[in-house]
């Protein structure tokens, strides 16, 4: 056991993070028990208790912001009839090529019809809505579920940010009208806001999709973008507005006030709690390893006994006491009294990502204090033993507010105006987004937008609407003048 964990300590000082990235993420991954890829399957991968104890309390932040906003939570089976599936052709359309099939049981008998694992739930839920939703007192009807998804990802996949199944929330709306609709978008971008970057300490740039890269069968798309240590951009929730698109395909409709029947007007919203826990390790992360934030890392506080010749039993009972003090405090506490040396769990809970470390020995206990000593910036303080409940709970708020500051700052000099190829190049391959002049982000537009691509190996990843911008000049594909002022970056 000890000579493992030795090992796996070690592997993490041979990477630089900044200056290789993908294999600093791949060795964490590994070295922390974040994901273990020996399971068999590509894209398929078990999360340990380190990475999912944190992604439970991601889902239960999420889920608390949901309900505070009058959602109320659900569950759908995992499997959709193909006749379901089929019913939106624009989003089949988009859908079917990463869709998983049963076909068979295990008989070998076929199947009736052919049953699709969910890629989302919109063609699993609305069949149901249609059902549930009858008057304009139904309205609005808004609720989530917690679940896995599955897609049959054709890019090369990675824990956590690329897979073949991934944990989310799904929030799945219904209104009596488009403006309603409108106002549900505002603010799932604020419950994402809310939540990716006051709770997780992400910074985003929240942007309108082009007409290319919106959800299949929708009007609009908005999603929030965040920057990685490689200097491409990954997207965190997006937010969907379906107009009365699915109304239409699967019959939702209701009596409304003049004893009318009408279709309803719907959203749906998809935070992939794994892909945001990716990024949330992939951001904070440093040579040493992880760096959870205190509200989501599994143990707040881990305790150190630092023990000498006959004191064992009473530094033990001291740190013991200091643990039990922490969980009634509502501190998640662990205290590490293995015969490990210290220097070792100092190491390992540094590479683990625990936001505080209490030190305690013989002369602490003489002195009744404790040694602090915080993950984010690897300083230590000495503070007295009634000090330390007050403290822990001020300094974990330091440390998140830390955490997100230091990758605001990463922000700083991101977006570099461009209007030629060259320049658009060389953003982006020094890590940085192209702020650049282009005709139209709707469908006339993906002609340029596929030029754009050729030329520089960039994504247009759409039109700010967390800030008021004028476009200028001209369209850096078509030399046409410029509708809007879009953003490009390489992505994962």
């Amino acid at each position: 056991m000890s000579s493992k964990k030795n090992d796996t300590k070690q592997a993490i000082f041979d990477i630089d993070k900044e200056n290789d990235f993908p294999d600093w993420y791949t060795e964490i991954c590994r070295v922390a028990e974040l994901a273990d890829v020996r399971y068999g399957v590509k894209g398929f991968t078990p999360f340990p208790p380190w990475s999912f104890m944190s992604m439970n309390l991601m889902f239960e932040i999420l889920e608390e912001v949901l309900q505070r906003k009058d959602h109320l939570p659900m569950y759908f089976p995992t499997v959709i009839p193909e006749t379901n599936l089929t019913k939106e052709a624009k989003h089949v359309e988009g859908f079917t090529p990463q869709v998983f099939w049963i076909e068979t049981t295990g008989s070998g008998e076929k199947l009736e019809e052919r049953l699709a694992l969910r890629p989302t739930s919109e063609a699993a839920i609305y069949p149901m809505y249609s059902l549930w939703v009858r008057s304009w007192r139904d309205l609005p009807l808004k609720r989530y579920q917690r679940c896995s998804v599955f897609r049959s990802e054709i890019k090369s996949t990675r824990p956590f940010l690329r897979g073949r199944e991934f944990l989310w929330i799904e929030s799945h709306n219904v209104y009596a009208t488009h403006d309603a609709v409108k106002a549900q978008i505002k603010e799932d971008l604020e419950t994402t806001k809310e939540v990716c970057t006051d709770n997780f300490g992400l910074p985003v740039m929240v942007f309108r999709r082009t007409q290319w890269d919106k959800f299949p069968g929708g009007l609009n798309t908005y999603a929030a973008d965040t920057l990685m240590p490689d200097g491409k951009v990954i997207q965190l929730p997006s937010t969907h507005d379906l107009g009365d698109n699915f109304a239409k395909a699967f019959d939702i409709t209701y009596l409304n006030k003049d004893n009318e029947t009408v279709h309803a007007w719907q959203t749906c919203y998809g935070p992939a709690i794994s892909r945001i826990y990716g990024a949330m390790i992939s951001v904070h992360g440093d040579n040493k390893g992880l760096r959870l934030p205190f509200k989501v890392a599994p143990y707040q506080v881990v305790i150190v006994p630092i023990f000498k010749g006959k004191d064992v039993d009473a530094v033990l009972k001291y740190c013991v006491d200091i643990k039990e003090t922490l969980k009634k405090a509502g501190i998640r506490v662990h205290l590490d009294d293995s015969d490990e040396t210290p220097g070792w769990k100092y190491n390992y809970w540094e590479m683990k990502g625990v936001p505080i470390r209490v030190e305690a020995g013989p002369r602490d206990i003489k002195q009744n204090n404790v040694v602090l000593f915080r993950r984010d910036t690897m300083k230590r303080d000495i503070i007295s033993l009634k000090e330390l409940k007050k403290k822990v709970t001020d300094l974990g708020k330091e440390i998140d507010e830390n955490l997100l500051n230091m990758a605001e700052a990463k922000f700083d000099g991101l977006v570099v105006d461009a209007e030629r190829y060259g320049e658009i190049d060389d953003a982006l391959d020094h890590g940085k987004i192209a702020r650049v002049p282009f005709c139209s982000i709707e469908m006339d537009g993906y002609p340029c937008a596929e030029e754009i691509e050729k030329n520089t190996r960039g994504d247009i990843r759409g039109t700010r609407i967390d800030i008021d911008e004028k476009s200028e000049g001209l369209c850096v594909a078509c030399g046409k003048v410029a509708k809007e002022v879009v953003y490009i970056a390489r992505s994962y």
